[in-house]
């Protein structure tokens, strides 16, 4: 069982780190992501300013280009007044501001697709670090629930393998005590019984012989047999389930039961009674007088006690059961665990 908990905790703590890693990933690329998006906004900005003054420097060669193609109209109205030089230089000034505007234009249509797929981009960047930061808060809810709620998984595990265990050890208690009743009936009413039977036909083979007084005799002699399988049955009963229990109430049951333990065993035994008398209710009475019952079997049994002190104390509020003796104890801090079943 503890190395399956060892296995459990590296398993744990392999994961916590690669949830550690991913988080720390996500993280930088959350922040590349920023820097990016910043980036990328500076040169939206710049972008702006210079397609505004590409579009004012067109705007002006356009005002020029209509004047020069105005120009142009002129001197072809009155082509003999200019001289070929003039004519010549007319035509390549209107021949150079519209290729002047055509290179602007063409210039603010690529600035105007830059600026337009800068934007689609900080769109997208934004959303990933909405994303980013939307999974680094769920990751460090999960890293959370591993570092503190899933590391009780193994306690709680563990808990639940002690809680198999104890309804194992319930189990095993109660085949033993059905063992136990089975060796005390067997060894006490069940041999009784069979030693009545034999003196009955005794009794018979006398009384068929006419040995009146032989049968006489016998059948006095079964009687204190009787009686005694009578007190060892009732004993029985008693260990059972006592019914002064459930006529008389706990502490009467308690002093009687102390009274008939030192009466079979060598051993003395202090009761001491603190508080209410008044009756509690039934399951409660069977449980404290059964949790008594088997810690004054232990003392005898285990501890091998020469001096037995029971105390109880029962208020409104709770009830205390003490049971302490002289004998050799035992240490509290070792774990038996050789039930596991893991």
């Amino acid at each position: 069982m503890v190395q399956k908990d060892r296995d459990l905790d590296y398993i744990i703590d392999e994961m916590i780190d690669t949830v550690k890693n991913s988080k720390d990933e996500i993280f930088h690329i959350g922040e590349e992501s920023r820097q990016e998006y910043d980036q990328l906004r500076e040169e939206l900005e710049e972008l702006k300013e210079e397609v505004t003054q590409v579009i004012d420097e067109g705007d002006y060669l356009e005002q020029q280009s209509r004047y020069s193609r105005k120009r142009l109209a002129e001197v072809s109205r009155n082509f003999q007044t200019y001289s070929e030089e003039e004519i010549r230089q007319i035509y390549d000034k209107a021949h150079q501001i519209q290729s002047e505007l055509t290179m602007k234009r063409e210039k603010e249509a690529r600035l105007r697709e830059r600026r337009d797929d800068i934007e689609r981009r900080l769109k997208s960047i934004e959303q990933m670090i909405e994303r980013a930061e939307g999974l680094v808060g769920k990751i460090s809810i999960v890293l959370n629930y591993l570092n503190e709620d899933f590391r009780q998984v193994s306690d709680l595990l563990q808990d639940a393998q002690e809680k198999q265990a104890f309804g194992l050890k319930i189990i095993e208690a109660q085949e033993e005590e059905r063992r136990r009743l089975s060796r005390e009936i067997h060894d006490g009413p069940a041999q009784m019984l069979a030693n009545i039977l034999l003196r009955s036909e005794v009794v018979d083979r006398a009384y068929k012989k006419g040995n009146m007084e032989s049968a006489v005799d016998e059948m006095k002699s079964v009687r204190p047999l009787i009686r005694n399988s009578l007190q060892e049955v009732r004993r029985i009963i008693y260990d059972l389930r006592p019914m002064a229990l459930d006529d008389l109430g706990l502490i009467p049951t308690i002093k009687k039961y102390i009274t008939t333990i030192q009466d079979y065993h060598d051993i003395h035994i202090e009761f001491f009674h603190k508080g209410f008398d008044d009756r509690l209710t039934s399951q409660y009475e069977v449980a404290l007088f059964r949790l008594i019952q088997e810690s004054i079997q232990n003392s005898i049994k285990h501890a091998e006690a020469a001096q037995i002190d029971v105390k109880i104390e029962i208020n409104d509020k709770y009830v205390i059961a003490v049971v302490k003796d002289d004998g050799k104890g035992f240490d509290v801090s070792e774990k038996k665990t050789s039930f596991s079943v893991f």
